[in-house]
């Protein structure tokens, strides 16, 4: 169980993130189709998967900004947005804001943020998923992980980026 505060105040995660050097366990999520997509849909991709409780907050919406930025510039690996909205909420802020560099799939009605341990297990944002990134190489390889330790932080997009390198 990881150790977060929401401004200030300390709340707790299902689990820890996958460690370094680990494969990433398989996901079921869903698209804006309602389609569901598995981690075996990215085979072949170095993935940079941005976890984040709603992207109806300020500090979530940047986050999706700032990777969508980045995925121009980082050749062969897909940027995937995840987090318990509905797919709709997730397609209707990236088409408002313009980014088409993302994958945003929705945790909504799987198992992902126990199996990451990301989902929220106490506070009033209990349900929803941490703050946090997971780097991974084409086979799945964790290069990299942050556990944002404040939601209302931003992460360290610099790491995150440069661990795909």
């Amino acid at each position: 169980m990881a150790n977060i505060t929401l401004h200030g105040n300390a709340i707790n995660s299902a689990g820890n993130l996958p460690e370094l050097g680990s494969q990433l366990k398989d996901f079921t999520l869903v698209n804006e189709k309602l389609e569901e997509k598995k981690l075996s849909d990215f085979a072949g991709k170095k993935m940079i998967i941005n976890i984040f409780p709603s992207i109806d907050t300020g500090v979530c919406a940047a986050a999706a900004r700032k990777f969508n930025e980045e995925a121009g510039h980082i050749g062969d690996a897909v940027v995937i947005n995840i987090s318990k909205d509905l797919p709709f909420a997730l397609t209707r802020f990236c088409a408002a804001e313009g980014l088409d560099h993302v994958t945003n799939l929705s945790d909504f009605r799987g198992d992902f943020g126990t199996d990451y341990g990301v989902e929220l297990i106490d506070s009033p944002m209990k349900g929803l998923l941490s703050r946090a990134v997971i780097v991974a190489d084409e086979n799945g390889k964790v290069l990299y992980t942050e556990q944002v330790p404040e939601i209302a932080q931003e992460p360290n997009y610099e790491a995150a980026l440069n661990a795909l390198k």
